[in-house]
């Protein structure tokens, strides 16, 4: 069987008296979408926050690629390949697009004096290079939007914000890429679209995700698993089908008997 590129064991997040992560158990395989479901505050976006370095894990290991990575600052963990989006949207309005996609691309632009200020062919070079990469990548989602890369970031509609976010996160070619509900804010068709746009992008740059959402038709639709928390503990994992017909699931989740 192949390894898995996240295995996190016995994963813990204590905020005083409150365990938002209760020894977690997950493993995500290479070139998989994974769903992480629940209701509010059972630890998905804690998760998440812990994976990326933003809180500390009270206990237990996670690795990535085999290496251990618990305890990482965030830039860390984003120089080693994981990258992600936040439920509300963090776009620089007043930007342009092509400003807020290199805000993403950091640890592979020149931040050397000497380079921005003296050598100024290669950084026209590099700005060239730049400009080409980000808009191939705005085009595997929307060609139209590629064209538009000078444009402030505040003139483009939720769901072309919600394509340049993703795109911010995977301009660093990230192996992992985590999303935080990504459908907030959209109608259900804006949503289907989009989803569409993040499948393509997945099997074109062979891309492994971790998704929360909410939007039970999204989970349905493209993850392949599903793992279930409620009160920061995993109460199901599988397909969408089998855990949705888990009694603690529908319990705890979905508000039935």
């Amino acid at each position: 069987m192949t390894a898995p590129l996240l295995r996190c064991r016995g994963v813990t997040r204590r905020f005083g008296g409150l365990v938002a992560l209760d020894a977690l158990d997950i493993d995500v395989e290479p070139g998989s979408v994974m769903g992480l479901i629940g209701p509010n505050g059972s630890g998905k976006t804690t998760f998440f926050n812990v994976l990326t370095g933003l809180f500390p894990a009270s206990a237990g290991e996670i690795r990535f690629g085999g290496a251990p990575i618990t305890g990482l600052e965030p830039q860390a963990v984003y120089r080693i390949g994981i990258a992600r989006t936040f439920q509300r949207s963090r776009l620089c309005l007043p930007l342009s697009i092509f400003d807020n996609l290199m805000i993403g691309n950091h640890r592979h632009l020149d931040h050397g004096l000497w380079f921005n200020l003296v050598d100024r062919k290669a950084l026209r070079r590099a700005v060239e290079e730049n400009f080409a990469a980000a808009r191939e990548l705005l085009r595997i989602f929307d060609p139209p939007l590629a064209d538009r890369l000078l444009d402030p970031a505040g003139r483009i509609p939720m769901i072309d914000r919600r394509r340049v976010e993703v795109c911010r996160a995977l301009i660093s070619r990230p192996k992992l890429l985590l999303l935080d509900e990504p459908s907030a804010g959209m109608t259900h068709d804006e949503t289907m679209r989009l989803m569409d746009d993040i499948l393509n992008v997945q099997r074109r740059l062979d891309l492994t995700i971790i998704l929360i959402e909410h939007e039970m038709s999204v989970i349905e639709r493209i993850t392949r698993r599903c793992v279930v928390l409620n009160y920061g503990r995993k109460i199901a994992e599988g397909t969408y089908a089998e855990v949705s017909r888990d009694p603690s699931v529908r319990q705890a989740y979905l508000g039935l008997e």
